[in-house]
C-alpha cells in the first residue's frame, strides 16, 4: 500500500486555497433583496474594492443538504456565458456549514423598481428604450434556449440593469434543462402575472415557449407602464386572459380539451373577441408594434413566436430605432450604504407588485367573466419548487413555513 506524505508547503497551499473560498474576503455593505431561494447582499471584495452581489442560499431543511434548486442554479450559471445573463464568479462559504454564498456580478437596479419609480414626467419607457431593453432580453433568452434551458420565471424583477444600461437575466432557481422530445415537468412555475395559459390549464409537457409568453407580458408592461395581466389567483388570471384574448378552443389550440383543468371546469366563460388592441389604445403604439405583441400571445404554443424570429421581426426595423444602452434611464443606486431607504420611494407601486398566488381553490367551476369569486389575500405562501420531476401525473411539493416577500430590502450589520 502506498502512503501519501504531505509537506508543510502542501498544508500552506491548502490553507491559502480554503481562505479563497471564505466569505470573509468580502466586506458586507448592505442587504439588497430577499426571495424564495435566498438573501442577496451587496458586498465589496476587500482585495480589489470591486462590488459584487452575494446570494446566501436558503436551506429549507438542514437534513436534506443543499437545495436542488440552488445546485441547478449554480450549475447552469457556471455553464452559461453571455453579456445578457448574470455571471457567477464563485461559490464561497461562511463559518457555519449551511452558510453558502453565490458570488455574482452586481447590477444597480431591476426593471420592476425602475418602472415603479419613474416620475410622472417619464412614466413610461420611450419606444426606442423599449426596443433596446427587449432586444437585450431576447438575445439573452435565445442563448438560454439554444443551450436547451428554460428559465421558467421571467418577470420584471428578475431582469437587472447595470449602470451602463446592460440588461441581465437573473434568478435561475426555477430554470432547468429540457430535452427533445420534451419530458413531463411541473406546471407550477412562473410568477402568476407572467404565466402562460398552458401552465394554468395544467400542461406538464410544455416547451420553451412558456418563456415567450412571459416575454410578451414584459414587453407589454414596458409599453404600458403597468402589468398587463395582474391576477391575484390562478382562476382570476385565467379570467383576465379570456377577457383580453378571448376563450380558447380546440380549433385555435389543438389539445386544449384534454388539458387537466379544462376537464375540471364545466363552463368556461365564452368571450369571442381579442381585445389586445383596445388595451393599447392610449399607448400611441404603431400597428406594427401591436402585430408584434400579438405574436407572443398565441394560445397554441407551437405557433407562438420564438427568440430567433422575434429578433428578426420588422418591429426592430421600424423607426424609431433602438437607443444606445448608455441612453437608458437610470436612478441613483438606491441600495448603497448611504442612499435613501426604499420607503422613500413609491411604496404604493411596490405593494402592487407583490407576488400573489393561491392554489387551494374549493370550487374551480365558479369561474366567471366578471369579478373574481375567490377571496383576495394580501399575503400568501409560495410552493417549494425544489422537487422538479413529475411521475404518474403527480408532483410533490412542500409548503415552507414563512417565506419572505419576493422583494425585501434592509440594511444590516452582519452576515445572517
Amino acid at each position: 500500500m502506498i502512503l501519501e506524505t504531505f509537506t508543510s508547503s502542501d498544508v500552506k497551499i491548502s490553507e491559502k486555497y480554503l481562505e479563497n473560498l471564505t466569505v470573509e474576503k468580502y466586506e458586507k455593505l448592505n442587504r439588497v433583496g430577499e426571495g424564495t431561494y435566498g438573501i442577496v447582499y451587496r458586498a465589496k471584495l476587500k482585495s480589489t474594492n470591486k462590488i459584487y452581489a452575494l446570494k446566501k442560499i436558503r436551506f429549507n431543511n438542514e437534513n436534506e443538504g443543499l437545495p436542488i434548486s440552488s445546485l441547478r442554479e449554480i450549475s447552469l450559471l457556471r455553464e452559461l456565458d453571455h453579456i445578457n445573463i448574470v455571471r457567477v464568479k464563485e461559490v464561497v462559504t461562511g463559518v457555519k456549514l449551511d452558510d453558502i454564498f453565490m458570488v455574482m456580478e452586481y447590477c444597480d437596479q431591476d426593471l420592476a423598481f425602475l418602472l415603479d419609480n419613474m416620475t410622472n414626467n417619464s412614466k413610461y419607457f420611450r419606444p426606442a428604450e423599449v426596443k433596446c431593453l427587449l432586444k437585450q432580453l431576447l438575445k439573452g433568452l435565445d442563448h438560454l434556449h439554444e443551450n436547451f434551458i428554460i428559465h421558467r420565471d421571467l418577470k420584471m424583477s428578475n431582469l437587472l440593469l447595470t449602470a451602463n444600461g446592460t440588461l441581465k437575466i437573473a434568478d435561475f432557481g426555477l430554470a432547468r434543462k429540457f430535452t427533445m422530445p420534451v419530458k413531463p415537468m411541473t406546471q407550477k412555475v412562473v410568477t402568476l402575472w407572467y404565466r402562460a395559459p398552458e401552465l394554468l390549464f395544467g400542461e406538464i409537457n410544455y416547451t420553451k415557449k412558456i418563456d415567450m409568453w412571459s416575454v410578451g407580458c414584459i414587453f407589454s408592461e414596458l409599453i404600458l407602464g403597468e402589468p398587463l395581466l395582474p391576477g391575484k389567483v390562478e382562476l382570476e388570471q385565467i379570467n383576465l386572459i379570456i377577457k383580453l384574448f378571448g376563450t380558447p378552443n380546440e380549433k385555435i389550440w389543438p389539445g386544449f380539451k384534454d388539458l387537466p383543468l379544462n376537464k375540471l371546469l364545466k363552463n368556461i366563460p365564452f368571450q369571442e373577441y381579442n381585445n389586445l388592441r383596445q388595451r393599447f389604445k392610449n399607448s400611441n403604439v404603431t400597428s406594427l408594434t401591436l402585430k408584434f405583441v400579438e405574436k407572443f400571445f398565441i394560445f397554441n404554443s407551437e405557433k407562438r413566436i420564438n427568440c430567433y424570429a422575434a429578433l428578426k421581426d420588422d418591429y426592430f426595423k421600424e423607426k424609431p430605432f433602438e437607443c444606445a444602452k448608455s441612453n437608458l434611464p437610470t436612478f441613483p443606486e438606491f441600495r448603497g450604504e448611504n442612499n435613501l431607504n426604499k420607503n422613500d420611494f413609491n411604496n404604493e407601486n411596490n405593494k402592487k407588485r407583490r407576488r400573489f398566488d393561491f392554489r387551494n381553490v374549493e370550487d374551480v367551476n365558479q369561474l366567471d367573466i366578471g369579478e373574481p369569486i375567490i377571496k383576495r389575500y394580501d399575503e400568501v405562501k409560495r410552493e417549494d419548487f425544489d422537487e422538479d420531476s413529475v411521475s404518474d401525473d403527480e408532483s410533490k411539493f412542500n409548503d415552507p413555513d414563512d417565506l419572505p416577500p419576493p422583494r425585501k430590502y434592509a440594511n444590516i450589520d452582519h452576515w445572517v
